[in-house]
């Protein structure tokens, strides 16, 4: 025998149990730095913070032939960097993406990112239970001397 609200209460329990298993993750303050002419590679940084355990898996951008998720160190007295296969996002802490430390590279460059650009940056957040979200940004780029905007700046309209 059918029954049609026993079904889609299942349904909407099986929804509702998927979607808390996936990790929530938030994005403040991103910003991408700005290039000169020519220059090939640039930084992304963020702070990423996750409502559950989770790490930061890969990150793609149109503007950009390879993405990778980098971390500088020091090693032996000079400074490296190196793509690093995953960040991990513990539960509740906020994970800085900054100059000097962990960051999203973007490297081998289509076109000159201008300071005022806007460019789109996907990551994707793996959560311990091996569910993968995608993370859609829409990343300011500015000199890396200018000061990052909070929300609600910047929103100037010319007429």
């Amino acid at each position: 025998m059918f029954r049609p609200a026993l079904s889609v209460s299942a349904l909407f329990l099986a929804m509702t149990v998927s979607l808390s298993a996936q990790a929530q993750v938030t994005v403040k303050d991103a910003w991408v730095r700005a290039t000169v002419p020519q220059q090939k590679a640039t930084g992304a940084f963020m702070q990423l913070q996750s409502a559950q355990d989770a790490k930061l898996v890969s990150a793609q951008s149109p503007v950009a032939g390879v993405v990778e998720v980098h971390e500088m160190a020091m090693d032996g007295g000079v400074m490296r960097m190196r793509a690093v296969p995953n960040l991990d996002l513990p539960a509740g802490k906020a994970i800085d993406l900054k100059p000097g430390g962990y960051h999203v590279m973007l490297m081998d460059l289509k076109a000159q990112v201008k300071d005022g650009d806007t460019v789109p940056v996907t990551l994707v957040v793996e959560g311990k239970d091996g569910k993968r979200q995608s993370v859609e940004l829409k990343v300011p780029a500015r000199t890396a001397a200018a000061p990052a905007m909070k929300h609600g700046e910047g929103h100037k309209h010319k007429h």
